[in-house]
């Protein structure tokens, strides 16, 4: 689990459950209900950190001199500072095992939350009027590096960089895990998907992220958070598994095979930073220098997640 931690390290909270629902496929076990919503609520908390850092570094890439950036690690910190209270660590959290999830949470991990949200709307609603209009931003952006549908499903990308080009694909949907089906929210959709797009898509992706938390913290009942499996795990020989999640940058999925012993025999990453590399030649040739780095800052790609 640590060592996914490591991979999308603005991310590490998704991480550690696509591997996890890989274990689990592996071993044929699943999560008691607790830990589901657990799972599902820190990660769109932890989708709403990497969406802030997203967007305030594609602004700052932009030449908005840190305002943009300093809202989002406002938010993100206290994201993080929730984390801590779950699991004593901040961005490598090792939070969700095979099984559930490290610990319940806290009685004063709920208050906080609560906080966080009622004072999260007025910090979002300010970073809105912000940005989603701003002369800058959509000059800069607007009608700029457009990514078409058939290329983008072409070249294998996923998240919301294939959302803002106008394909309706998110695996809570089409797949539901841990519990996605028992929340409701909707899929934002871009159009052209070009940088403006792809900005857009993430900062509406915040808000159902928001309303997804809303609905778990109502929905959550008392119970257990994690199975009492064996401390070393040795599944059958030749079992397979593919566990796959609708990380915040998008399709993220652990291959494992077992040969019968305590690691896996392959562990294959199919991360979507590196598949998302894919469409950066047709996203940059034509357009200005100046563009360049604004249009790579769009896709959001993560090196650690690249180089695995």
């Amino acid at each position: 689990i640590t060592l996914t931690d490591r991979l999308d390290y603005t991310s590490s909270m998704i991480n550690n459950q696509a591997y996890s629902l890989a274990v689990e496929q592996l071993l044929g076990v699943e999560p008691p209900i607790r830990a589901k919503y657990l799972r599902t609520l820190t990660a769109e908390l932890q989708r709403i950190a990497s969406h802030l850092i997203a967007v305030g570094f594609y602004l700052q890439e932009m030449g908005a001199l840190g305002t943009p950036l300093m809202y989002g690690f406002r938010s993100r910190e206290r994201i993080l500072d929730l984390f801590e209270m779950l699991c004593g660590a901040r961005v490598t959290v090792s939070y969700m095992r095979p099984g559930g999830v490290f610990s319940d949470a806290p009685m004063d991990f709920w208050p906080a939350l609560a906080q966080f949200l009622e004072d999260f709307q007025e910090e979002f609603n300010e970073m809105e009027q912000l940005l989603l209009e701003n002369e800058i931003l959509v000059v800069r952006s607007r009608n700029v590096s457009p990514l078409p549908a058939d290329m983008a499903i072409n070249c294998s990308v996923s998240g919301p960089v294939l959302r803002a080009s106008g394909v309706n694909w998110d695996w809570r949907k089409m797949d539901p895990y841990d519990a996605y089906d028992k929340v409701e929210f909707d899929v934002p959709i871009g159009s052209i998907g070009d940088n403006y797009d792809r900005f857009w898509v993430r900062m509406q992706e915040i808000r159902q992220s928001v309303r997804i938390i809303n609905q778990c913290v109502e929905q959550i009942e008392p119970g257990s958070v994690r199975l009492d499996l064996p401390l070393v795990l040795r599944p059958e020989s030749g079992a397979e598994a593919y566990g796959r999640v609708e990380a915040s940058k998008g399709e993220l999925a652990f291959y494992l095979v077992s040969d019968g012993g305590v690691s896996p025999y392959r562990c294959k990453i199919r991360s979507p930073s590196l598949m998302n590399l894919t469409v950066t030649e047709h996203l940059l040739i034509g357009w200005k220098l100046a563009d360049m780095i604004v249009s790579l800052g769009s896709v959001d790609i993560n090196m650690g997640e690249v180089d695995r």
